[in-house]
């Protein structure tokens, strides 16, 4: 994938313009590739906007207009797709600038944000960018110094606090304004730090890191309240946000916990967790709709983040940052159980040997339902090679040794159930038989199922021909 920043929007314009079908579809075969072990360029980019998009379409947000996106554009780095509730240093949830536009609006300057509106919807009519820009900026201004005198006086005047935090009416109201407010006034530098780093970076290491280090200092030198926003931007440029903490460990030159904590950049190791705990609230809000088995590129994700933390770092037992970390680890244990212990059960459920009283003529296993156990055999595979990292190891492997053995002794049985198998119950104990050599083949391999197979068609023959003679 290109690495500018003009490129990966682009493709997010792109995939935000897919139909939801199609979206589906394209998240399945990049999962698939993804577990036989494709190496397809950028396929974890696109799989976390599609997987975002997707959530996002259940709950769309009320869209803004072009005076709003120009005038917010500053804050994209910033901005964590997140439930307003949940903290993450220096970042804003997406889903609360329409509230804080109509703050804007209604309650802190609505004479010049009509007029902004009006304004930049002439100039972006005529086609004249540069106006546009002009306006914004001015209007930005105008918003920070408003928001400026606003903090000043609430901080005089509890009533006029509780107002100001009313009026906005998000969950953490103060928080937000604070944040924008200090991006707005960094806007210039941090735009040009944007512009010196890389649009996408695969790995934060060797020149690059160099690079990134001292843009950063370059800021932090200039203006030390902007250095949280100035690892962001970076942050915002990572393919895998947890390489931050190189940065952190690189400001210490140790990757002693200790030795990180005494230095401006351990803000980065509270970044990143919050980006985890993040990612874990995601896994959970998935698990909860149903998706919990087309969740393997997130649980990559998480797995490298939590890898990434306790490689790249010494982090002691009795520190804060590894019990927050171990705590986030159980967590999503806790979450992976119901669905991984299910599995064994869901495949008996379909592959139970049955006498012929109990089938009906004609009947065959539902094809969703085989799909969706396939699936599922497939997430807990994965989940296996995620397992040490995750808390999940012991589990994984108990359930898929159980399934294996499942598999081993009873696909005998639906053989010999196939090849005795009559008119009416026929079509069903081959619908089991086809399933079975579906399973095995996540279990144990193609070439195991391939074998299946063909024992499947020596079975399914062998009555046909005897009926014959």
């Amino acid at each position: 994938m290109a690495s500018d920043g003009d490129t990966v929007e682009r493709l997010q314009q792109y995939l935000r313009e897919l139909a939801p079908a199609a979206r589906t579809l394209l998240v399945g075969e990049l999962e698939r590739g993804l577990l036989r072990g494709d190496d397809v360029a950028g396929a974890d980019l696109v799989l976390q906007e599609l997987r975002r998009l997707m959530r996002e379409s259940d709950r769309p947000p009320p869209r803004i207009g072009n005076a709003a996106r120009l005038f917010f554009k500053p804050l994209e780095p910033f901005l964590v797709d997140d439930v307003a509730e949940h903290k993450h240093p220096g970042r804003i949830a997406r889903v609360t600038l329409e509230p804080i536009w109509t703050w804007i609006r209604r309650d802190l300057l609505p004479d010049a944000a009509k007029e902004f509106s009006d304004e930049v919807s002439k100039a972006l009519l005529a086609d004249d960018g540069p106006q546009a820009e002009l306006l914004t900026r001015a209007f930005q201004d105008m918003v920070a110094q408003n928001i400026e005198q606003a903090f000043t006086v609430a901080q005089a005047d509890e009533k006029a606090r509780r107002r100001m935090i009313a009026q906005i009416g998000t969950p953490r109201g103060s928080d937000d304004a604070a944040g924008m407010l200090r991006v707005l006034k960094a806007r210039d530098a941090l735009d040009a730090l944007s512009t010196r780093l890389p649009g996408h970076i695969h790995n934060l290491a060797d020149e690059r890191l160099d690079n990134a280090k001292a843009l950063v200092d370059t800021c932090a030198n200039r203006n030390p309240e902007i250095l949280l926003y100035a690892l962001l931007v970076v942050m915002s440029r990572l393919a895998a946000p947890w390489q931050l903490i190189r940065l952190a460990t690189k400001a210490a030159d140790s990757d002693l916990a200790d030795r990180v904590a005494d230095t401006s950049y351990a803000v980065v190791v509270t970044i990143v967790l919050a980006e985890v705990e993040r990612l874990v609230g995601e896994l959970k809000s998935d698990l909860k709709s149903g998706r919990g088995i087309a969740v393997t590129t997130l649980l990559k994700i998480i797995h490298d983040a939590a890898r990434g933390l306790r490689t790249e770092m010494d982090l002691s037992v009795d520190s804060a940052w590894a019990r927050q970390l171990a705590a986030l680890r159980a967590q999503i244990s806790e979450l992976l159980k119901a669905e991984i212990e299910s599995m064994p059960g869901r495949v008996r459920r379909l592959l139970r040997p049955r006498p012929s009283t109990e089938i009906r003529a004609g009947s065959a296993l539902d094809a969703g339902d085989v799909a969706e156990v396939e699936a599922l055999i497939e997430f807990v595979g994965a989940c296996r090679s995620f397992g040490g990292e995750l808390a999940i190891s012991e589990m994984t492997q108990r359930t898929y040794s159980e399934l294996q053995q499942y598999l081993d002794t009873t696909t005998r049985a639906l053989l010999d159930g196939l090849r005795h198998a009559g008119q009416g119950d026929r079509a069903f104990r081959q619908s089991q038989v086809d399933a079975a050599v579906r399973f095995s083949g996540k279990a144990f391999g193609k070439e195991y199922s391939s074998l299946l197979s063909k024992a499947s068609d020596v079975a399914a023959n062998s009555e046909r021909q005897a009926a014959k003679a």
